[in-house]
């Protein structure tokens, strides 16, 4: 097979002659061996035999990138607990390793066995955001699989994709055989047995009559038996099923007893440092404050809990089992947990005497949550992270932010007062109705902190200040929108730099071509991906590192490809337009979206679902399977279900 780069590989190599190769010629000539040799604590090597399901878990991004991932962890603990199944770990290598690997004529390997992609029977690919797809097509590449899903049979592994992106798959659609569309937990097992069951049709099987019966398992989506029609404009015309008994809907694979799903205590502890080298406990799933802007809070609605019991016996067997220094308290919005105030106390005076700290990457603004985080900051202290995300009242009502600008300052106040020195805010700029005048109120809002920190604390104190572009998001009350021109946000950026220089501020922003590229992927329909493979073949990769992006190439695969970019990123859809993510039902109804859409220009706010009542978006039956599970201890979501 000859490669992107014109070269032929020789895929015969065992696993031990990959790994002779591996440490005898190309380890010590790349940066960062670690991330290619395995042999970590908690590695999971199985042995194999032909019935055994091999599956590769694939992280389209840098070792230590994919492997912060909880999701990713989750999946290698539940298939290797399965006797007739393993699953090994493949990350995308940097330049340095790659260039050698195609040198030394070796394909893509797995950490565990060395063992060549092309060998197992599933691979399965995380989507965590559109920046990736690139490093998608380069991880089969290098692992001797064709790209095209319609050029591999049942002799090739099996494709699958899954993750937050999943639910707009259409820019995949020809390269990806099966999406899993939720819970990944909910459905793996599932995946495996219609795969052992396929297997033991022998001579008979074919990779269609596998898609057949991995279809008829919900939340399961295979694009090759769909067909997509479009008006001479460019708007999709409809969706024609090309096999009648497969889905009209794909509806969202929904974990509701979270507090007895599978949790990997005995997680792989890394050789080397990686972005978030920690215990993770995920406290609950799922968010419904409701942040217009946010795809997040929408596609992991509603919200599920673990019980403060169980994540007790969970911190207990997984320091036990890695010997970590820090525990993080994993969700969407940390401190909405019903038992947080209590967890983090039993947390902190269970572990400080053996140095263990706790932490909590996502806070609210209030003043709770900054005694939350005083609480951990009794064994270490760090810096405080915050999003008002807005810098006016009124741009809070369209976002439904639901903080005021006084919430800000009086939790600043508060943070300064209890002795914090290091503060972080979040912000976006071109959200829909945005004027000057908001852009003036980030850079008051901004000015006024550190007024705020110069009274209270002189000058010794630090402000890091982010500001990123909004990029429409499907399956939120923004996806009708159209991002904002990339002159327009480059005046913006430009304009809050000049007005906020000052020795306590430290100021970054986004490439606006980078968040061009992914608002166009993030509303993509499957014709993108004919200008994904073109990038891809003319070197694109690693797309959201800027020392690896290259607009340059991208623009011109648009171009070969007569493919216009505003079309996808700048462009505002209608109410009745059909949207390359129709297919999908993340369970949130679209009507609802709408609603929403329309309060947001009217500035109209909503409440939190589990304190205000029902909001009715679509989800009422799974929350009333909430209800009836035990382990359920959300009092506050029973009312709001009864009302």
């Amino acid at each position: 097979m000859i490669n992107k780069y014109g070269k032929v590989h020789v895929y015969k190599k065992t696993n031990k002659e990959i790994e002779k190769i591996l440490f005898s010629e190309i380890l010590e000539k790349v940066e960062k061996p670690g991330r290619y040799i395995g042999k970590e604590y908690n590695e999971i090597v199985k042995k194999s035999d032909n019935k055994t399901i091999k599956v590769a878990l694939s992280f389209p991004d840098l070792y230590e990138i994919g492997m912060s991932y909880l999701g990713f962890k989750i999946l290698y603990d539940i298939i290797n607990k399965r006797e007739d199944a393993l699953a090994e770990r493949v990350f995308s290598p940097a330049g340095d390793m790659e260039e050698l690997m195609l040198k030394k004529n070796i394909p893509l390997f797995s950490l565990e066995t060395y063992r060549p992609l092309s060998d197992f029977d599933i691979i399965g690919f995380s989507l965590q955001h559109e920046l990736c797809y690139t490093n998608v097509l380069n991880i089969m590449s290098l692992g001797n699989i064709d790209i095209h899903s319609f050029k591999r049979n049942e002799s090739n592994p099996l494709i699958i994709a899954g993750g937050p992106s999943a639910f707009n798959p259409e820019p995949l659609a020809d390269f990806v055989d099966l999406f899993v569309i939720g819970d990944g937990e909910d459905i793996i097992n599932e995946i495996i047995d219609v795969y052992q069951l396929w297997l033991k049709e022998g001579e008979a099987r074919e990779k269609k009559s596998l898609l057949k019966k991995l279809d008829k398992l919900s939340g399961t989506y295979v694009p090759s038996f769909y067909d997509v029609n479009y008006f001479s404009d460019g708007r999709i015309k409809s969706f024609q099923k090309n096999e009648q008994e497969v889905k009209t809907k794909i509806k969202k694979r929904i974990l509701v007893d979270l507090d007895s799903a599978p949790f990997p205590v005995s997680p792989i502890v890394p050789n080397i440092d990686i972005v978030h080298d920690r215990i993770t406990l995920e406290i609950f799933r799922g968010c419904t404050r409701g942040c217009r802007f946010c795809q997040a809070g929408m596609i992991y609605r509603p919200v599920r809990e673990r019980t403060e019991k169980n994540l007790l016996k969970l911190a207990d067997e997984s320091l036990e089992h890695t010997g970590y220094e820090e525990i993080s308290l994993s969700s969407l919005s940390s401190s909405d947990y019903s038992q947080i105030d209590s967890l983090i106390e039993k947390l902190v005076d269970r572990y400080q005497d053996r140095g263990v700290g706790v932490s909590l990457p996502s806070l609210r603004i209030d003043g709770f949550s900054v005694q939350l985080a005083r609480q951990t900051q009794r064994v270490r202290k760090t810096g405080l992270t915050f999003a008002p995300e807005v810098g006016t009242d009124r741009m809070s009502n369209t976002v439904n932010k639901n903080v005021s600008e006084n919430d800000l300052y009086q939790t600043i106040q508060y943070a300064f007062k209890e002795g914090w020195r290091r503060i972080k805010l979040y912000f976006m700029i071109g959200l829909p109705t945005e004027t000057w005048d908001d852009i003036e109120g980030i850079i008051n809002m901004v000015k006024k902190v550190e007024m705020i920190g110069k009274k209270m604390v002189g000058k010794k104190f630090s402000l890091s200040i982010s500001v990123n572009a909004f990029i429409p998001k499907s399956h939120t009350p923004f996806q009708w929108v159209g991002q904002e021109k990339e002159d327009i946000l480059k005046e913006k950026y430009n304009y809050i730099t000049k007005k906020i220089r000052s020795k306590n501020i430290s100021y970054s922003y986004p490439d606006t071509k980078l968040s061009l590229l992914e608002a166009i992927f993030a509303r993509g329909d499957r014709r993108l991906g004919k200008v994904l493979e073109e990038a891809y073949r003319m070197g694109c990769k690693f797309d959201s590192w800027r020392e690896y992006f290259n607009f340059n190439n991208w623009e011109t695969a648009f171009q070969k490809c007569q493919i216009d970019m505003s079309f996808y990123a700048h462009r505002e859809r209608n109410k009745e337009e059909i949207m390359p993510w129709d297919l999908i039902d993340c369970g949130i109804k679209k009507d609802f979206l709408w609603l929403e859409w329309q309060r947001a220009l009217q500035g109209v706010t909503i409440d939190d679902c589990r304190s205000s009542g029902c909001h009715n978006c679509g989800l009422q039956e799974v929350c009333k399977k909430l209800i009836e599970t035990k382990n359920n201890k959300e009092a506050d979501v029973k009312e709001c279900i009864i009302d």
